[in-house]
């Protein structure tokens, strides 16, 4: 008896690439593409493994393969269907995992007493060459919208709500990497002699203070006890 084969198992990478689906048919190049431009920034995934994707969406009749040729070049172009709408909007209603953070220069500076100082300030000079590079593009892409020449520019209700998170974590990375290099400039040139500090642990306790101070401002005050006729 010959065993049925099934269809790879969907991920988040198989419903982002649904996503860019919904807004229009795409090649698998014209997707990695995509991926890179916009999605890449909070699902970075490699490129080899998107050209995967597609396949995986079709094996499921979430979406169609279209054989098409330019000039002598044959390509293939990925629709999505009923079925692949239906399943994008399912997997919508779930508010998924929250972040998972990869910061090497971050990383490094954990182990900086193991280093020189100079070694740490190089890194925290890459983390602010980093942030205004990022910060670069999403400052040209600024400038397009707002003169009328974004991609996709009637969907900008929507993902300006997430350029809005981007700029900022940027320029967090930015003032961060700023304030950093200010205190490891005053480190001796072996970190592991650099006098120990509290300074960040009252300043955490600062803001969570001014935390529940902005949470018991805007919860809702208690309901009006009423008054008994007298």
């Amino acid at each position: 008896m010959s065993r049925v084969e099934r269809a790879p198992a969907l991920t988040t990478t198989s419903f982002a690439i649904l996503g860019l689906l919904a807004i229009q048919p795409w090649t698998t190049y014209e997707l990695a593409v995509q991926m890179e431009r916009t999605l890449n920034r909070v699902w970075p995934r490699a490129r080899s493994r998107l050209y995967e994707e597609p396949k995986k969406l079709v094996a499921h009749g979430l979406a169609t393969a279209t054989k098409e040729s330019v000039g002598r070049r044959p390509r293939t172009v990925y629709t999505i269907t009923d079925q692949g709408r239906a399943a994008l909007a399912e997997w919508l209603q779930s508010p998924g995992e929250g972040p998972s953070l990869e910061f090497e220069q971050h990383l490094k500076l954990f182990f900086a007493d193991f280093g020189t100082r100079e070694d740490a300030l190089a890194g925290l000079a890459a983390s602010r060459a980093w942030a205004e590079q990022q910060l670069d593009v999403f400052i040209e892409s600024a400038r397009a919208y707002l003169a009328g020449e974004g991609e996709f520019h009637q969907r900008s209700a929507v993902t300006s709500v997430g350029a809005r998170f981007l700029v900022d974590f940027y320029d967090l990375v930015d003032r961060w990497a700023a304030w950093a290099t200010e205190v490891v400039q005053e480190w001796p040139d072996d970190p592991s002699r650099a006098d120990p500090t509290l300074a960040i642990d009252h300043y955490i306790l600062q803001l969570a203070q001014q935390r529940a101070s902005r949470l018991a401002e805007t919860s809702d005050p208690p309901p009006a006890t009423a008054k008994r006729d007298r």
